[in-house]
């Protein structure tokens, strides 16, 4: 009953806005089409089509709220208009009773608020989708917040993601373009984001490497994670204070360095990338502010590291060397690694991968480059990859938003950013470092106890390798000999039931010959037809029988 209330409900808001105005209908089959002649009953509201969808979203409630945010994370999959609009989601959610938010700090600490808390806020600091924050003072007098996972929210998402799986599963069926969109697999990312978001220990786990690969750095600050007192279902973490970033107001009222703010930005950005392979993957701006310490050399402060992201260092290397190559308006280096990364297939021709990518990127590099966006001219780029069968890296596609994000920031706290007057030097001694001495040294010293345990197998290995290649040696021609055999009694086969077939058109012609009549009576269509008194059918089975005898011989 619940479930077809709650399907109920998504199909009253699908018409209020709309959706079906949404869909490419053209893709749809004609069973899909039929159902949705009724919606042109409703009238088309007088927002856009993006505007329809984040409204949908917002109305159908906080599991719709994640999964619009989720979207907004696919440009290689949704227009840019759409990904725009759902970009504005905001978790604006209605915060739940005070009293139960502190039963379920009591039940996950095992025990009483005061017996763990010097102070305790009962009002929230925030109320998020899938979470609640409220302030608390610990007994050694240290400032925290604590978060805590809505209650009855895993029931609730299961529901909402079954139902959104109903649905990804339609439009793959009955869309021309669905498998390639892949609408089943963003519904699975999706279950598969939203469920870890659940699991605070992760994020706390999260947020404790990403605070150790920053310790000291005067370019970003993470809060110290307390683990005495967090579980899968409750975080307790370091109370910051600082400016929200998209404050311009107050950082230029403190005479925050705008241009330094920008540029460190990027640079946190590339050091996360590709220095340390671990970053995050979520830095819209309601998860980013800026300390009040020092606003000539500005540091970042990062909260809510529930989604991080990493790359091979196949990715790392091919993503920088693109990147790179790019920017240097060499295409077809862009298209060798594009093969030899394996993001297009083997058979990809290089010469035609060049030329796309050169149709596309060309119009981009004729502007100044403060006004190129590094995220547009990846997603170009993977989409017209994407032309010659390539694959959506889930990996990249995270990196790009990310990109995006900071790209966008960067360019409102410093609309004259050059990203790659940043980016480039970083790239360049990144790939220097790659292979410097040193880097090859701690390479060799970090995987050397593997390598020396299995180096005394290797005899043995090759040993066993050799004799497998002698036996399958000398098994060779005795599967050659078996082909042959069953290649001849293949052809035997077919000879026998040729031969029978035969036989039948020659008893059948001689038939035809000793008694017309009956010849006549199988082919009477066709005495009628020719209108005589000749006994056609007789004589045509009977030159069946006289040709196939002759051709048997």
């Amino acid at each position: 009953m619940i479930v077809l209330l709650r399907l109920l409900t998504i199909l009253r808001v699908f018409l209020r806005y709309r959706l079906d105005q949404i869909l490419p209908t053209e893709q749809l089959s004609l069973r899909i089409r039929l159902l949705l002649l009724p919606c042109k009953l409703f009238p088309t509201p007088s927002l856009n089509r993006g505007e329809r969808l984040r409204r949908a979203f917002e109305d159908l409630g906080p599991i719709f709220i994640k999964f619009g945010q989720l979207l907004s994370t696919r440009p290689d999959l949704i227009s840019d208009d759409i990904v725009r609009e759902l970009n504005h989601l905001q978790d604006n959610v209605k915060p739940f009773d005070a009293n139960q938010f502190r039963a379920l700090v009591e039940l996950a600490l095992g025990a009483k608020v005061e017996d763990v808390f010097l102070e305790y806020e009962q009002e929230p600091l925030a109320s998020a989708s899938v979470a609640q924050v409220h302030g608390a003072v610990l007994k050694n007098g240290q400032r925290v917040v604590i978060k805590i996972i809505r209650p009855g929210i895993e029931r609730i998402i299961a529901q909402d993601v079954q139902l959104l799986l109903h649905l990804a599963q339609l439009v793959e069926k009955h869309s021309r373009d669905g498998k390639r969109l892949r609408p089943v697999e963003v519904v699975e990312d999706y279950r598969i984001t939203i469920f870890d978001e659940l699991d605070l220990q992760r994020e706390a786990a999260n947020a404790s490497q990403l605070r150790r690969n920053f310790a000291n750095s005067p370019l970003l600050y993470v809060p110290e994670i307390y683990w005495d007192y967090t579980c899968n279902n409750i975080l307790v973490m370091e109370r910051i204070h600082g400016i929200p970033v998209t404050d311009l107001a107050a950082l230029n009222a403190q005479h925050t360095n705008m241009k330094k703010l920008a540029e460190r930005g990027v640079e946190i950005f590339f050091t996360q990338v590709f220095e340390h392979n671990f970053f995050h993957a979520d830095m819209h701006p309601g998860n980013i502010f800026v300390a009040e310490e020092h606003p000539e050399l500005p540091q970042y402060i990062a909260v809510d590291m529930a989604i991080v992201g990493s790359l091979t260092r196949e990715d790392q290397y091919y993503l920088a060397r693109n990147l790179l190559a790019m920017f240097r308006r060499d295409y077809r280096q862009v298209a060798e690694l594009h093969v030899q990364s394996g993001w297009v297939p083997a058979h990809t021709r290089v010469e035609e991968l060049e030329a796309a990518v050169r149709t596309v990127c060309e119009p981009i590099f004729e502007k100044p480059l403060k006004d190129i966006s590094f995220g547009h001219v990846l997603i170009s780029l993977f989409r017209t990859a994407r032309r010659f069968d390539m694959e959506v890296q889930p990996q990249l596609v995270l990196l790009q938003k990310t990109l995006l994000n900071i790209e966008g920031l960067g360019r409102q706290l410093y609309p004259d950013l050059d990203l790659w007057t940043t980016a480039h030097p970083f790239l360049e001694r990144w790939l220097k470092k790659r292979f410097h001495p040193t880097t090859l040294w701690s390479e060799l010293k970090r995987y050397a106890p593997e390598w020396m345990e299995k180096f005394p197998q290797v005899p043995h290995l090759v040993f066993n390798s050799l004799e497998q290649l002698q036996n399958l040696g000398e098994v060779a021609p005795q599967l050659q000999d078996i082909r042959a055999q069953l290649e001849r009694n293949d052809r035997k086969r077919i000879h026998r039931r040729r031969g029978a077939v035969i036989a039948l058109l020659a008893f059948g012609g001689a038939i035809a010959i000793a008694w017309p009549d009956i010849g006549d009576a199988v082919v009477r269509s066709v005495d009628e037809v020719t209108q005589t008194d000749i006994p056609v059918g007789s004589y045509i089975l009977a030159a069946i029988g006289v040709a196939a005898l002759w051709f048997r011989r």
